[in-house]
């Protein structure tokens, strides 16, 4: 399991940002992790918020926010090392939008605790009929 949702402000679109690109560089990041988070227990969403305050109100900021929810069992130095990789991308991503205009980024990661985790989910039998 690996759960990604990417709050973004609206004001970014005037400045030409897309969330769908970025959305499928998470996801790609993901899938690309050597079988570390399987396929289909990846889900990586954008929201993008209309009503927010950042700093002093004055509408000239903006902010990208990223929730990254998994399941435990990565050791420390993957969790470490996956992310600084997964930070360092997006950020090259968002590069253009940081030339032009104010916006902070920041991203979380917290691991589900599995007692109080509740899920279903057949896709994964999908993916083992194509092995």
């Amino acid at each position: 399991m690996a759960h990604a949702v990417v709050e973004w402000t609206d004001n970014l679109a005037a400045d030409g940002f897309e969330i769908r690109p970025l959305l499928s560089l998470i996801a790609a990041a993901m899938r690309d992790a050597d079988g570390v988070f399987p396929s289909a227990g990846i889900r990586v969403r954008g929201i993008r918020l209309e009503d927010y305050v950042i700093a002093d109100d004055t509408g000239q900021d903006a902010f990208v926010n990223i929730r990254v929810l998994m399941g435990a069992g990565r050791s420390a130095d993957f969790k470490r090392a996956f992310f600084e990789r997964l930070f360092a991308g997006v950020e090259a991503h968002l590069e253009p939008l940081f030339a032009r205009r104010y916006l902070a980024l920041s991203m979380y990661v917290d691991e589900a605790d599995e007692a109080s985790s509740f899920k279903h989910n057949n896709i994964h039998h999908r993916f083992r009929k194509a092995d």
